[in-house]
């Protein structure tokens, strides 16, 4: 079966595109390579670890933006995939990842493809592997790749199931020295960027974030199951990170938290697959107010564009009344998504929405390890950043309970 993926194509692409501008235009190509030259850097190699089906998983995507040569300082160097090379191979989806794996290895990229972990091994200083399989799985693939000698690791969000195996991951990190980012995309948005800025010039401004999934009501069952984690762990923790990295909310941190039990719906209902009942929000809604006095509030809403594409709103209000409001897609984002979404029927509609978000998180996190900098790529969240977010979910979680007891 044919994917519609091509590598010759993706080169096309990066011939005719324009330079790629996250950072402005003094982040071309070619400046950039310069200030490399002139820093002792190289491009860092980058390990894709449970890449997924193609045109479906988040692995999948990342590596197609590294081919493309879109991120500036990395370079695809390995894919690990146990699965679509290992027992899932004879399935639909694993033809798919045999085609993907046919087209990269005939385009001379010089990518490895593994079907164990155990079989790779970093080949230079400057390696970051980025671990987009199941969160399940995270705890030991990321001991396994500290213990190969990897020094930097990017993990897709929340990073690990629960608080405790995070906190256990984040030790073994800081004992090994090696740095961790969190792809907490919303952190570095447009849509956020433009409200934080307008919130910080406003006196007595408020801030509320509005997240909306695309899903139908009878879509609901299936969500809860596959979700099981639930949506403060899910859906909204992209919103308690936003709360963790600009607004410091933590668990030690909050003074109070008024649910909105008129805008929250708490259901259960039963898995289509397992029969089990599962007990989740389809929206939820909440305000937290710090001892430092700040508040802000958060609205996820599972069936908030029932049947579309989703999308997600920052309104700033000063005493109740609105005064500003950003949104993702905008305008010109939806443009980009429709053309997208006609042309490539097949392909997952949140890639279209967040391309930008991804190249900027893997544009600045790589550029920090090529370059050998000190502290943190701005708006990229850490691993301490990611726990205190899993430790919000958490809390909430039980704050809920009680409250809906």
């Amino acid at each position: 079966m044919r994917v519609g993926w091509s590598l010759a194509a993706l080169t096309l692409q990066l011939l005719a595109a324009p330079t790629h501008a996250s950072g402005g235009a003094a982040w071309s190509h070619l400046s950039r390579s310069k200030l490399l030259q002139l820093r002792g850097g190289s491009k860092v190699d980058m390990v894709i670890v449970g890449c997924g089906v193609p045109k479906r998983g988040m692995g999948w995507y990342h590596s197609t933006q590294l081919l493309k040569g879109e991120i500036p300082d990395g370079r695809l160097s390995a894919v690990v995939e146990p699965y679509f090379l290992g027992a899932g191979k004879d399935t639909p989806p694993g033809q798919q990842f045999a085609e993907y794996k046919k087209e990269v290895e005939a385009g001379g990229t010089g990518v490895k493809f593994f079907s164990e972990l155990g079989d790779w091994v970093p080949e230079s200083k400057h390696t970051c592997a980025l671990i987009a399989g199941r969160t399940a799985d995270n705890p030991r693939i990321f001991k396994e790749l500290i213990d190969k000698g990897c020094t930097h690791i990017y993990l897709e969000k929340p990073g690990a199931p629960t608080v405790a195996e995070l906190a256990e991951m984040m030790a073994y990190a800081e004992q090994k020295g090696v740095k961790v980012y969190v792809g907490y995309n919303k952190n570095v948005t447009k849509y956020v960027r433009l409200a934080r800025e307008f919130e910080a010039k406003t006196p007595g401004a408020a801030t509320t974030f509005i997240h909306n999934n695309a899903y139908t009501e009878e879509e609901l069952p299936e969500c809860f199951e596959r979700n099981a984690e639930g949506i403060l762990k899910n859906m909204a923790i992209h919103e308690l990170a936003l709360l963790v990295t600009y607004y410091g909310v933590k668990v030690d941190t909050v003074k109070e938290v008024l649910p909105d039990m008129e805008y929250s719906r708490r259901l259960t209902l039963n898995g289509p697959s397992s029969g089990k009942p599962f007990t989740d929000f389809s929206r939820v809604g909440f305000t937290v107010t710090t001892k430092a006095g700040k508040s802000v509030t958060v609205k996820a809403d599972r069936c908030g564009d029932p049947g579309g594409s989703g999308g997600s709103i920052a309104t700033v209000s000063v005493d109740g009344v609105e005064q500003f409001r950003s949104i993702t897609p905008d305008d010109e984002l939806k443009g980009v998504m429709e053309s997208g979404m006609k042309n490539d029927p097949a392909m997952m509609p949140y890639f279209f929405l967040q391309d930008e978000d991804y190249k900027i998180l893997k544009d600045r996190v790589c550029a920090h390890i090529a370059t050998d900098a000190d502290g943190t790529p701005e708006g990229i969240a850490t691993i301490e950043i990611a726990l205190e977010a899993l430790k919000l979910a958490e809390y909430l979680n039980d704050f809920f309970d009680k409250a809906f007891a």
